[in-house]
């Protein structure tokens, strides 16, 4: 048994009850002795008071005014937990298509392996939105979707040489990344509850940009409560990029426009800033393995968040007993008013 609102709550409907109590009382009575008779002849046929009947009055009146009290304090019984509806959470992929993406520095390559990492993210996720940003000089975009089927069949066939426009621009797909997480409208927020839905981007990157300002995309994205979680992709060392023909086969690497072989590695200097991206949004930058210690090691952080806000919506919910109060409270007052408070001459010769 608890009270809701036990403290001056209870107390400020004491003097409300006493008045209400009392005019009932007078009411009654006066309305009992008119249909006796003439009020002041019934009246003046009254005897003295009797003490026991004053005694019960004065108990019962002040048991029905204790009951008052306790059932606006609000008892409540029991007590069990209850999971408010679960919101979720709002994932969108920004996957590096660019063409240093076809780098063998990591099996097969950096765009297969990105694949196998998201592949292995789409395995682990459970009721959570996801979108996918496929991203080199310009973005194309897939919508938040629960059908984890039609998000991978997406991007399985996508590859650099699909890409509209060359290049490599990070802070463009952060952009993008950030306007499918946020309601086009206060309408679409209110409807589909995404203001209260945790958002993460998860960017799959070797680093290299081109255009723009990622840094500044993702203090932008941080601004709208956008977590940014950084998987770099590739080596430290110089790694030629393979060229391909439209029917898949290898036709030797890439070259500059001074036909020199073009190089890519993930730097120390791509890194910093990608940690630096990580940070801005209170994300984690990690590195791709061989063992999908990157994808799992976001997928930890997470699963903290769902956690999180699991907890934060569990309420304790108790069944609401002020009945059990209230109704012996009226009657006990009722009673205290009804009760005569003298006894007449002749009851009293008998006795």
């Amino acid at each position: 048994m608890r009270f809701a609102d036990l403290g001056m709550l209870g107390f400020m409907v004491l003097p409300a009850g006493v008045a209400i109590a009392l005019f009932l009382g007078v009411w009654l009575r006066k309305r009992a002795i008119s249909r006796v008779g003439n009020p002041a002849t019934v009246e003046s046929q009254l005897r003295r008071p009797s003490p026991y009947l004053r005694a019960v009055t004065g108990i019962a009146l002040f048991l029905g005014i204790t009951g008052l009290v306790l059932a606006t304090a609000r008892p409540q019984y029991g007590g069990r937990i209850q999971m408010l509806k679960k919101r979720g959470i709002d994932i969108v992929v920004a996957l590096d298509f660019s063409k240093s993406m076809l780098a063998q520095d990591i099996l097969p390559n950096r765009i297969d392996r990105a694949k196998l990492e998201l592949n292995e993210l789409i395995e682990m996720l459970t009721g959570d939105r996801i979108g996918l940003v496929a991203f080199a000089g310009d973005t194309i975009r897939f919508p938040l979707t629960t059908d984890y089927t039609a998000a991978t069949a997406f991007w399985r066939g996508l590859g650099p040489y699909d890409m509209p426009v060359g290049g490599t621009a990070i802070g463009k797909a952060i952009t993008a990344s950030a306007r499918m997480l946020r309601p086009k409208t206060e309408d679409e927020s209110d409807v589909t509850g995404m203001a209260g839905r945790s958002k993460v981007v998860i960017l799959l990157t070797d680093g290299e940009d081109h255009t723009g300002d990622p840094v500044e995309a993702a203090k932008q994205a941080a601004g709208k409560g956008i977590i940014i979680h950084v998987v770099g992709i590739g080596s430290d060392s110089p790694e030629l990029i393979p060229r391909y023909l439209d029917d898949g086969t290898t036709m030797g690497y890439q070259k500059d426009n001074k036909q020199e072989y073009v190089t890519t590695a993930l730097t120390s200097g791509n890194e910093e800033t990608l940690r630096d991206i990580a940070l801005k949004t209170s994300g984690h930058y990690y590195r791709a393995g061989s063992d999908f210690s990157g994808i799992t090691a976001v997928m930890n952080e997470i699963r903290k968040m769902k956690q999180t806000e699991i907890e934060a919506r569990q309420i304790t919910v108790y069944e609401e007993v002020f009945q059990w109060f209230l109704a012996p409270a009226v009657f006990l007052m009722l009673i205290a008013f009804i009760i005569p408070q003298r006894t007449s001459f002749r009851w009293r010769r008998r006795r």
